[in-house]
């Protein structure tokens, strides 16, 4: 029976995609206030839950991709979303922050095997030099998890309570994610048995990547792009107030981070057969630059908001594309799973620190130093980008 990949594949993997960072990623904000609320737990301690999971998923993301490697991703990947069910059904019943905490290292587990590095891991076996077409479907359909979670999270508290919210929240991922991952991982399978590269027979020898230049230079110029985005996100509405912009227009500008993600996904499709990866890359780059150079003359030039809505959202947005992309042209398509999982550790690591390493800089300095850092960090990036660039030239011309 001949398999039609996107039918069979990509597009079951773009709806459970958006359910499973629906559910389990962007159910956290969307809950976070009702949990402050009716747990009576800080922020601090809240947040401190989802940032352990954070790490946990990207400690555990090499592991995940070898496994994935070796032809069993539909264990994993569905196995995972059955575990991630499974914790958010135990989320409605925790009465205590340690409760709390274990369920949340319980979807670190979870989010390890369902979340991008997963999914783009097969995705990436199946359809090899050709995988960047259906990463692009993916990221472009989960691009409105935010905007699928957000107002089903506040209609269903408002029905049910934040622990009926949540166990709708598990039986969507049990009932419609799960079955979609499984038949699209039945049909990749059959696809890999002839597309499929053999990955290393031993694990040590998938991990030799880690020794080499490109891998480190590539790995923290992505790193760098994780601490910008997750900085400037979580402390947008304090530094616009902090500049002047009254916090209707704040609210507006973060709301529309998320549609300007997906639109700079479309405008990467338009102009992808007539530049190269490489190319993109260092757009992203300096698209992040130029909306944190626009923050900075937010106070004096108001209408510069809109330019940092459109450079932040869509230099971020074509991030999610070109990480999986860059990764498997840089290092190759051999050990796909365990090389990207390793990628994804400082990349995770610099999304749950940017936050902090915000509060530290603008507690000495103000959120002007903060825009600065972001501008500066943004310059390493793209130098550590080129230079990953040039190295991989040079190893592949020896």
């Amino acid at each position: 029976m001949d398999i039609n990949p996107f039918r069979q594949i990509v597009w079951p993997f773009a709806v459970a995609e958006t359910i499973v960072w629906a559910t389990m990623y962007y159910s956290f904000p969307a809950l976070l206030l009702e949990w402050e609320r009716d747990l009576g737990w800080s922020k601090a301690e809240l947040t401190g839950a989802f940032t352990l999971a954070l790490v946990l998923s990207a400690v555990l993301a090499p592991f995940a991709g070898r496994i994935i490697d070796h032809g069993h991703g539909r264990h994993v990947f569905a196995g995972s979303t059955v575990l991630g069910a499974a914790m958010l059904c135990l989320l409605s019943q925790v009465t205590e922050l340690w409760q709390f905490y274990l369920v949340w290292i319980g979807l670190g587990f979870a989010m390890a095997g369902s979340l991008y590095e997963a999914c783009f891991a097969i995705v990436t076996r199946v359809f090899g030099a050709d995988a960047k077409k259906a990463i692009t479907l993916v990221t472009l359909v989960a691009g409105f998890a935010g905007t699928v979670s957000f107002p089903s999270a506040h209609t269903l508290v408002g029905l049910v309570g934040w622990r009926g919210a949540v166990v709708v929240f598990a039986i969507v991922m049990l009932v419609v994610a799960t079955p979609l991952i499984w038949y699209g991982c039945r049909a990749a399978e059959r696809l890999s048995e002839t597309n499929a590269p053999s990955p290393s027979p031993k694990t040590s020898h998938a991990l030799h990547v880690a020794k080499s230049f490109t891998f480190w230079a590539l790995a923290l110029s992505l790193a760098a792009i994780a601490v910008d985005h997750s900085m400037i996100l979580t402390h947008l509405l304090a530094m616009l107030n902090e500049r002047g912009v009254d916090k209707e227009a704040a609210v507006l500008a973060a709301s529309m981070l998320g549609p300007m993600q997906v639109a700079g996904r479309l405008a990467m499709m338009a102009a992808e057969r007539h530049v190269s990866n490489i190319a993109i890359s260092v757009a992203c780059f300096l698209a992040l630059g130029a909306a944190a150079a626009s923050l900075l003359g937010a106070s004096a030039i108001p209408s510069l908001i809109v330019a940092f809505v459109v450079f932040q959202g869509a230099g971020y947005g074509v991030t999610s594309i070109i990480r999986p992309v860059l990764v498997a042209e840089l290092l190759g398509r051999q050990n796909f799973g365990v090389v990207s999982g390793l990628v994804a550790v400082p990349f995770m690591a610099g999304f749950a620190a940017g936050p902090t390493v915000g509060a530290l800089i603008w507690d000495a300095g103000g959120y002007t130093s903060v825009i600065l850092f972001a501008v500066a960090i943004l310059g390493l990036g793209l130098t550590l980008l080129l230079a990953a660039v040039k190295w991989s030239a040079r190893a592949t011309a020896s």
